[in-house]
This record gives structure tokens, C-alpha cells and sequence, in this order.
């Protein structure tokens, strides 16, 4: 029986580049189809682009999981929480990215690259992969995240000051 790997979609903003060619070359030889949204080249770039273009399309159903790489891993997971159904994990061991798929079935994946070694990035990704939702109770907490986004999102032309 041949096992089914879920489509990735990886992107990084100068500070990750190093570690995303890494961890893309890892991970298409372990048999993933992997798109790679940018950057292409340590030159510098601004996070939010390429958390933006990996959260639209894991937010549309189209790019399977995403990874997204940063110095710190902050300003990626800020970007990329902000789109609908995106459930983006910043994750420093493989404790964290199994918990961050078990309890909280995270669709991006998150590295600080001045944190992160390339072959702890590698361990990490492939727990974070390896690792399915457990469901059961977890899945009411997710129907409540869900239901706040839904919430949220109906009444986001409002402005705060107003309420």
C-alpha cells in the first residue's frame, strides 16, 4: 500500500531562505510534492509577503499544509493567523509540532530559523507531518475557534473604537 503524503506549500521571507532550501530539499527526497512560494534568495524581503501567498492558499484548500520560515517565527505566524481556516503553529522542538497537529490540527507549520537547525527543522516538519488530528474533544475547541472566526470575520468592517 502506497502511502498518501500531503501536498506542502513552503515559503520564507530572507532570514528563512538558508533553512527552506534545506528543509525543501529534505523533504521532496522523503517523496513530497512541495511548492515553494519564495523567496528566492537571501536578499532582503518583507514576511509578510510570503506568509500572505502560503496562508491564501492553505486558507483556499489549495496548497495542502504550509511551512513558513522567519528569523523568529513571530511575524510569519502573525500574517499567516490572520486568514480564514489557517491554524498556523510556531513550533521550536517536535513536542510542540505533534501537540500543535494532535490537539490543534495545525495546517501551517512555523520555524524560527535563528532558533532552528536544519536537521532539527527536519525532525520537526517530519513530526509535525507524521501527526494527525486526534479529534474528540479537541474538535469541540475547534468548532469554538471556528465559530469566533466566523464571528470576527461578519463584523470586521466595524470599527473597534466603535464597539
Amino acid at each position: 500500500m502506497t502511502e498518501t503524503r500531503p501536498r506542502l506549500t513552503i515559503g520564507a521571507d530572507h532570514a528563512g531562505f538558508v533553512l527552506k532550501e534545506a528543509l525543501k530539499a529534505a523533504l521532496v527526497a522523503q517523496g513530497y510534492d512541495v511548492t515553494d512560494a519564495g523567496t528566492s534568495n537571501a536578499e532582503p524581503a518583507d514576511y509578510p509577503d510570503f506568509a500572505a501567498r502560503v496562508a491564501r492558499a492553505i486558507s483556499r484548500g489549495t496548497g495542502g499544509r504550509g511551512i513558513l520560515i522567519c528569523g523568529s517565527g513571530i511575524g510569519m505566524s502573525i500574517t499567516a493567523n490572520r486568514f480564514p481556516r489557517v491554524r498556523a503553529a510556531l513550533c521550536l522542538d517536535a513536542e510542540a509540532a505533534r501537540l500543535s497537529r494532535l490537539h490543534n490540527d495545525a495546517n501551517i507549520l512555523v520555524l524560527a530559523a535563528r532558533r532552528t537547525g536544519t536537521e532539527d527543522a527536519v525532525d520537526i516538519a517530519s513530526v509535525w507531518l507524521a501527526t494527525p488530528f486526534e479529534g474528540g474533544r479537541h474538535q469541540r475547541r475547534l468548532e469554538k475557534i471556528r465559530a469566533i472566526e466566523r464571528d470576527v470575520c461578519s463584523t470586521s468592517s466595524t470599527d473597534p473604537e466603535e464597539e
